[in-house]
């Protein structure tokens, strides 16, 4: 039996040496994270949450479009006038299904079929409660990741730029100069390469963003960050070992996100994949398949009609607890579909084998991500001819932690640290 690898932790510690006198003025004890309700970008500001040792010490707020109806078509708009010409759409026809109620001094979304008590994001209140325990509690970092939350982002520095530091998860396009920290993949960068201008008509170019390199103020990632560190890996070891310690090896965890935009496939793609892990079904001990929130219902029901009964085969159906974490632990290794760079993120981080099926439909930025993972030797393509005991080395992404890392260094220029112990002690 092969032993399960986890990857091991950095050799470097992403904490500053400790060269100041720990006063309570440059002490950053507490975090702020805006979110925009979704996982995939909530996830990087937790995890650089987690790699800072902030965990438990962050407050989460959301910046939250309207949702349901006509709502989905408008995702376009500034979140501002969508919620303008939402409350104008409800004075129309009456529609109570969104209101705003008050939490502690701050508003909170309500939805009847949706998430309550969730705090709203309210940029000066933030930056207000940010100058007035300053002197007490000290500067406040402030992490948000997401197009919706650049404009509160930056306007809560904006309202206390001597009491906060501000980290902008994922290129805000514009304005870097906005934020004290910009943390973006390589490939948001990818229309200032030469393939990038081949494709982009001239008439538009000035209008396809970034326009400029990045900035001394910019921490370039290889893909996006995470919660997957040594320690949750070791946790989450320990939390399912009993279910999947003993199934039979090499286990193969099959990742199943969702076609977008910019990565195209539907049943033809799952008609692929189900031939050819059929197709190595010989060389596995055992296969567990999970399925994103982003999976359409076609490709899902696809692959579990050809596999539900299999002996070999586990699906989970997306009740009870969440196994993502254990399947990170414990899997031998990886075959990921190329649409998610938060699924590849986390695995290319174990340094267990990754396979990527679909790379060949990822098009502009995407293709230029699958093509990175595979010229580092991270990734490669799912032929349906591997044998799964078989493995190669590499240097397992650390983005998380250096981008900790970076974070560090900017607030020791600045003069602050990250104080990792309760206060009092």
């Amino acid at each position: 039996m092969r032993p399960i690898r986890l990857p091991e932790p950095s050799n470097g510690s992403s904490r500053v040496p400790e060269i100041f006198d720990g006063g309570v003025y440059g002490a950053i004890r507490r975090a702020v994270v805006i979110g925009n309700g979704f996982p995939g970008a909530e996830n990087q500001c937790l995890g650089l949450v987690r790699a800072l040792g902030l965990s438990g010490r962050h407050s989460l707020y959301r910046v939250m479009r309207p949702r349901g109806g006509i709502n989905k078509w408008l995702h376009w708009l500034p979140v501002s006038v969508h919620k303008k010409l939402d409350i104008f759409i409800r004075q129309i026809f009456g529609d109570s299904s969104i209101k705003v109620e008050g939490n502690n001094g701050m508003p909170s979304l309500t939805k009847k079929s949706g998430l309550s008590h969730v705090l709203e994001a309210d940029a000066k209140q933030i930056a207000k409660v940010a100058r007035e325990t300053f002197d007490k509690d000290g500067p406040l970092l402030v992490i948000a990741s997401g197009r919706d939350t650049i404009s509160v982002a930056s306007s809560i520095k904006r309202f206390a730029p001597e009491n906060v530091f501000v980290v902008q998860i994922q290129h805000p396009r514009s304005r870097l100069d906005r934020f004290d920290l910009v943390v973006a993949p390589r490939h948001d960068y990818y229309s200032l390469t030469p393939q990038a201008r081949q494709q982009i008509p001239w008439l538009l170019r000035r209008w396809i963003t970034p326009c400029e390199p990045p900035g001394e103020n910019v921490v370039l990632t290889v893909g996006a960050l995470h919660q997957a560190d040594f320690a949750a890996l070791r946790c989450a070891a320990s939390t399912w070992h009993d279910e999947l310690a003993y199934l039979p090896k090499p286990l193969l965890v099959v990742n199943i996100g969702g076609p977008s935009s910019n990565c195209h496939y539907g049943v033809d793609l799952a008609k692929q994949l189900a031939t050819m892990l059929q197709n190595i079904m010989w060389s596995c001990g055992s296969v567990r398949i999970s399925f994103s929130r982003r999976t359409p219902e076609k490709i899902s029901k696809l692959l579990v009609e050809e596999f539900s009964t299999h002996p070999k085969v586990f699906i989970w159906d997306g009740e009870g607890p969440n196994p993502h974490l254990g399947h990170l632990a414990w899997a031998d290794a990886f075959v990921i579909t190329a649409d998610s760079v938060s699924m590849l993120s986390e695995a290319c981080s174990t340094g267990k084998p990754v396979y990527v099926i679909g790379a060949d439909r990822c098009t502009w930025k995407f293709a230029d991500f699958q093509k990175s993972l595979a010229e580092q030797g991270v990734v490669r393509p799912f032929t349906g001819k591997e044998v799964i005991s078989d493995s190669w080395s590499y240097s397992p992404l650390n983005d998380t932690a250096d981008a900790a890392n970076r974070v560090n260094s900017a607030l020791a220029a600045r003069g602050w640290r990250i104080n990792t112990t309760t206060k009092g002690t």
